[in-house]
């Protein structure tokens, strides 16, 4: 035999052989960032000696005010001077040639806490007790995508793991058969997936995005009969399990693959049957407003929310668009409002009766708020405003019935309690049990939070 021949003779041996090893873990080429490379809480150069289960329950820093969010994101910038603002001194202000625009809606003390709400939520103004208003909200640009993507990572400049897939990260879930982070009908633009993304953190703990209606999560339909894919996902598994332990007991990326096909199966059961509303009673379904075509899109998506937080979710966001009133703020606030105010209103009575509303931070807000100014000179829109808005907390160890922080007498800045994007990041996390200084992820060198190298906790909101 000569050289060349002896030489591709050990070529096709070493494919041969390279192929037979690992063809029971091709998904692990695809798939092995969802396990992570070390365990969470684990030191710096320790070997880990087993694998973790990444979305098992993990124990807080200390002991947690809510358990979940579920964030509503209004995406397109709601006017707080409209909404949630009450600014007194703005009322009369007609606008015109850009002049100083006064509120175009009215606002009345609510609940026994008086809090100043808009007339655009009539039902949600019921709840005006469990509402903690933040009202010197801030964020670095009044672009759209930016601040878009600020609001959801952290960051508006560079790829960042979303504030969903940070939460999902430091406290794994408790839902064993269902994702850890569910996002509805997210935006498809404005950043995309970035803003339910999970960057470097393993892609286990990115958002897993569901849609409104009978499909709600594709190809969940098994092709097979489900015993039939059941003896094939058993035989898979065992070729992992047998290549695990022939040649790495303690791999964490094949483990991985093992728990995520598994999690897969269970989905396929699990997930029709939490989205399938038609098991609630219709007094439940009148209470989010489904049978009212003006409500019943929102209604369904917040009905949703509350059945996968029952379910142990742990982050569940909600996107609704269409609060960018450059022209038709009256209207077009009053008509954004009226498809979420009952829905919103039925969410919290809903958590409420069912004990849950203590443990479960409820978020709303968009991604910067609206100018002091008349836009377009016609007395009825306004332009962004980075440097003032509004955005509000209930539930989950949040004070209830209580204004936090302002804008000047304009509405056109944040003067007190200002809380910007880190700020409000701190914040979550701490009412989650998460210190945001010590939740950090090794990458590229350095170690990364959501809150980057600042961000406040406001514990004056923090019952």
């Amino acid at each position: 035999m000569n050289l060349r021949t002896c030489s591709n003779t050990v070529l096709a041996h070493t494919r041969r052989a390279f192929l037979q090893q690992t063809s029971a873990g091709f998904g692990w080429l695809a798939l092995a960032a969802m396990a992570g490379q070390k365990t969470y809480g684990q030191q710096p150069g320790e070997q880990a000696t087993r694998y973790v289960n990444p979305l098992a329950p993990k124990t807080p820093h200390f002991p947690a005010k809510a358990k979940r969010v579920i964030f509503l994101y209004m995406q397109g910038g709601p006017s707080h001077m409209e909404t949630f603002d009450w600014k007194p001194e703005m009322v009369g202000k007609e606008g015109g040639n850009h002049a100083l625009l006064g509120p175009v809606l009215k606002f009345h003390p609510s609940g026994q806490s008086g809090l100043m709400i808009s007339e655009a939520f009539p039902e949600l103004a019921k709840h005006a007790d469990d509402l903690c208003l933040l009202n010197g909200c801030q964020t670095r640009t009044p672009s759209h995508s930016q601040a878009t993507v600020a609001l959801h990572t952290g960051n508006d400049m560079f790829v960042r793991p979303s504030m969903g897939s940070w939460t999902v990260y430091g406290l794994g879930t408790e839902a064993q058969d269902l994702p850890g982070y569910i996002t509805i009908d997210p935006p498809h633009d404005q950043g995309g997936a970035m803003n339910y993304g999970s960057a470097f953190l393993p892609a286990t703990f990115q958002g897993t995005r569901i849609r409104t209606g009978q499909q709600a999560l594709p190809n969940l339909d098994p092709h097979l009969s489900m015993s039939a894919q059941r003896r094939q996902v058993d035989f898979v598994q065992k070729l992992n399990r047998r290549l695990l332990q022939q040649h790495d007991p303690a791999n964490p990326e094949l483990e991985g693959v093992i728990q995520s096909m598994e999690l897969a199966c269970q989905m396929q059961t699990s997930v029709p049957g939490v989205l399938d509303l038609d098991k609630e009673p219709e007094s439940m379904r009148s209470l989010y407003g489904l049978g009212n075509n003006e409500t019943a899109r929102f209604g369904t998506q917040c009905l949703m929310a509350r059945r996968l937080a029952e379910k142990g979710v742990r982050f569940i966001q909600i996107t609704h668009g269409g609060w960018d009133h450059h022209n038709n703020l009256r209207i077009g606030t009053l008509g954004r409002a009226a498809s979420i105010d009952q829905p919103i209103a039925g969410l919290l009575t809903d958590l409420k009766q069912k004990d849950m509303l203590k443990d479960t931070l409820v978020l709303w807000g968009g991604e910067f708020g609206r100018g002091a100014y008349d836009d377009k000179g016609n007395g009825d829109g306004r332009g962004h405003n980075a440097k003032g808005f509004s955005m509000w907390m209930a539930g989950g160890g949040v004070k209830g019935g209580m204004r936090h922080g302002a804008t000047d007498e304009t509405g056109a800045e944040a003067v007190s309690g200002i809380m910007g994007t880190h700020d409000l990041h701190a914040t979550m996390l701490h009412l989650l049990g998460l210190d945001h200084e010590i939740l950090t992820y090794e990458y590229a060198g350095r170690d990364f939070r959501l809150t980057d190298v600042s961000g406040r906790v406001a514990m004056e909101v923090v019952a």
